[in-house]
């Protein structure tokens, strides 16, 4: 049944007639979408702790037995998590991490060995809530001899949008993804990036509640990123939850409200972006310049700031509330201040530690089994 791969992993997520309240925004026509901007909080709901938990993961164990006789080897370990209600979720790992199985988990694609997994309140093995899910695989294929609207069109009708609606709906996604030059051109003369919008557009044909995006940023230029980014934040702003796998660090920082890190199949860190930093990361670095060493190393002590000597300058790294008061110490000392600049530690280099952990643990415990790690 692999004619159309994108609608091969969408066939039962966008089966059967739809129904539901829509947005008041969204209707058919998508009218008043405009540019939300590639920074966090500029018009969307801020999703709040006590959120209906819309997508839940509790303890997914998955294993795969890679032939007869042969013993399974477990791709997830307990793998728990959950997405609210309006937030954009964040799922990042390495290649052959779990992401991937987590997702055909929660489309139905693939049953877990334990565990279970909800969306909508209802079991992922079901089948009716479907019908308000969008899916964007990671590598979407489409009949090359189709134009991107008569693609559009097909996946209309099949996730049950009306004949008044359907036209309607499919130009305005057209525009949306940046496509209206092309809209008449085969497929088969557009280039990967260009794919992708396709992808996305047919994973909101039917104004679903929740969108499942795997690498949606695939093949796209800056322009093109940040064009998604802003539908993205823009179907945020209209109260629908949204979960995208990325290896895009910069987009998830960008426009995730929580982030969960998979390495190995376990997962190391989860939750919003704020609370997987420590101390390190509210840290301020201050070059001086005319202070005694002698005084360096008071200042060092008396605000638990590190400190380096670098010639004639004094590298001082201190937490952001001793600012302040470190400052106003060292200029009574007769210090000049070069410099003033935060220190932050990115979420890239949270999720490369986090890499190293996982990395590192799984090595242990293959030692402790006596075999080797791989």
């Amino acid at each position: 049944m692999g004619s159309a791969t994108g609608f091969t992993w969408a066939n039962p997520i966008v089966s059967g007639p739809r129904d539901g309240p829509k947005s008041a925004e969204s209707g058919s026509e998508f009218k008043g979408w405009k540019a939300v901007g590639g920074k966090r909080g500029m018009s969307h709901p801020i999703t709040t702790d006590d959120s209906r938990e819309i997508v839940r993961v509790d303890a997914i164990v998955k294993d795969f037995r890679p032939g007869l006789g042969l013993r399974a080897k477990r791709v997830l370990h307990e793998v728990s998590f959950a997405v609210r209600e309006g937030e954009i979720y964040g799922f990042v790992g390495p290649n052959g991490a779990g992401k991937t199985t987590t997702l055909k988990i929660l489309m139905g694609l693939i049953r877990p060995t334990s565990g279970n997994a909800t969306i909508l309140d209802c079991d992922v093995t079901e089948t009716g809530f479907r019908e308000h899910i969008g899916f964007l695989p990671e590598n979407p294929y489409f009949y090359s001899f189709l134009t991107a609207e008569e693609i559009l069109r097909f996946y209309a009708r099949l996730s049950g949008v009306g004949g008044r609606d359907r036209d309607r709906r499919v130009q305005a996604l057209i525009e949306l993804v940046g496509l209206g030059d092309a809209r008449r051109e085969r497929l088969s003369t557009y280039s990967k990036g260009m794919l992708q919008r396709v992808g996305i557009a047919q994973a909101l044909i039917h104004d679903p509640k929740v969108v499942f995006l795997d690498e949606p940023m695939s093949g796209l230029d800056p322009i093109g990123r940040k064009d998604i980014r802003d539908i993205i934040l823009r179907l945020k702003s209209e109260g629908k939850t949204v979960f995208m796998n990325t290896h895009i660090l910069n987009d998830v920082e960008m426009i995730c409200d929580r982030v969960a890190i998979i390495v190995k199949g376990r997962i190391r860190h989860e939750g919003p972006i704020r609370e997987f930093m420590n101390e390190e990361a509210m840290r301020s670095d201050i070059v001086l310049a005319h202070l005694a060493p002698e005084v360096a190393e008071q200042l060092g002590a008396k605000f638990s700031a590190r400190v380096q000597t670098v010639g004639e300058q004094v590298e001082v790294q201190v937490m952001d509330g001793q600012v302040r008061d470190l400052l106003k110490s060292a200029l009574e000392a007769g210090a000049e201040v070069l410099s003033l600049s935060p220190n932050r530690i990115s979420l890239e280099r949270i999720f490369l530690e986090a890499v190293e952990q996982g990395e590192q643990a799984d090595g242990s415990s293959a030692a402790e089994r006596g075999a080797p790690a791989c």
